[in-house]
């Protein structure tokens, strides 16, 4: 069987994928700041070295955070490589696989 060549993005693509990153991050921490006052009715999150609060507050805090960005910078990395392949027909990264991810 013989492998199809296929045509490589990823220098094009990380101008691309840094302007995803930057905007990803900042839609997190607006996302981040709306939950933390929907759930705690306070505008700052707790910092780690906040004297005043205790383990679980900030444990919970970082928790969050978390997982909205890591649930945000997904979608918007998906949504990026999804929007090049359908402009160009090809994946903007390669995978080990070699079909999309």
């Amino acid at each position: 069987m013989a492998k199809k060549k296929k045509k490589k993005l990823p220098f094009v693509y990380q101008p691309i994928g840094f302007v995803l990153g930057w905007v990803s991050g900042a839609v997190a921490g607006l996302a981040f700041r709306q939950t933390w006052k929907a759930l705690r009715h306070e505008e700052d999150a707790p910092d780690a070295l906040d004297p005043d609060r205790g383990w679980g507050e900030i444990l919970l805090a970082a928790a969050v955070q978390g997982a909205i960005f890591a649930v945000v910078r997904s979608a918007v990395d998906r949504a990026g490589a999804k929007a090049i392949a359908r402009s160009t027909g090809v994946w903007p990264v390669a995978s080990e696989e070699g079909g999309p991810g």
